[in-house]
């Protein structure tokens, strides 16, 4: 089957995959999909050795390899962000993720709180205990996880799970002396140093949030950053090309 007839099949599922062009270098024009979902299976006469670079890659941009500039587009589902804890900054956070096209998922074992009438924007509402509803969800390396619920007994749970994931960005609210007496909890319940250190709390840039509509762009702009590799500097100062696909 040619890279172009296994492309027409994509457009009808939900499969990941990543398309890689080669645009300069060694066999300029050749192309390889490589089919995440089927255990890397590849199609197409550019470099086997890309295959290796694909789980990583999670937006369209070009990388080296070999000496040769590629560029690679991402087939599949959209990202996803899940909220836990269903609060005035979840319907923010779900309202701003909506319009970057992302699939926003809420969880809160509360059913009082995890309602359509507090949380419109999520296209998902979960009234499922955290630990439970992570094991459902099974973030990916396409999925930010964010920690609203400021409540031990929902946000410990939801971290521990989390981080045991392959979600690209894991974020929790509170205060630094919040974070510390959490993170003391999480060592208690097994986590590692290492594992803690993913945690992006509190969550957010530092560009002066206060009302629920600022602290979800300050948490969306940290995921995007890091979703990107990039360390969400002023564009005016930052080093290196602006757009990431360049």
């Amino acid at each position: 089957m040619s890279v172009g007839d296994r492309l027409l099949e994509l457009a009808h599922t939900d499969e990941r995959a990543v398309l890689f062009t080669v645009v300069d270098g060694p066999k300029a024009g050749a192309r390889l999909l490589v089919l995440l979902d089927r255990g890397a299976e590849t199609v197409g006469d550019a470099p086997e050795g890309l295959a290796s670079l694909a789980p990583e890659i999670r937006r369209n941009g070009m990388v080296e390899h070999e000496g040769a500039r590629v560029f690679a587009e991402v087939y599949g589902p959209p990202p996803r962000l899940v909220v836990v804890g269903a609060v005035d900054t979840a319907e923010a956070l779900c309202a701003a993720a909506g319009q970057l096209g992302w699939h926003t998922i809420c969880v809160d074992p509360r059913a009082l709180f995890a309602t359509r009438e507090r949380i419109p924007s999520a296209d998902e509402l979960i009234s499922e205990w955290p630990d439970d509803a992570m094991a459902r969800i099974a973030p990916d390396h396409n999925t930010a996880v964010v920690v609203l619920s400021h409540d031990e007994k929902f946000d410990v749970p939801a971290l521990k799970s989390a981080l045991r994931t392959e979600a690209f960005y894991v974020g929790a609210i509170g205060s630094r002396r919040t974070q510390a007496k959490r993170r003391e909890k999480l060592l208690e319940e097994g986590l590692t140093d290492e594992e803690l250190a993913q945690i992006y709390g509190p969550a957010g840039l530092d560009i002066g949030a206060d009302t629920p509509a600022e602290q979800a762009i300050s948490m969306l702009s940290e995921a995007l950053a890091v979703r990107a590799g990039r360390r969400g500097t002023p564009l005016k100062t930052a080093p290196g090309r602006i757009h990431v696909e360049e």
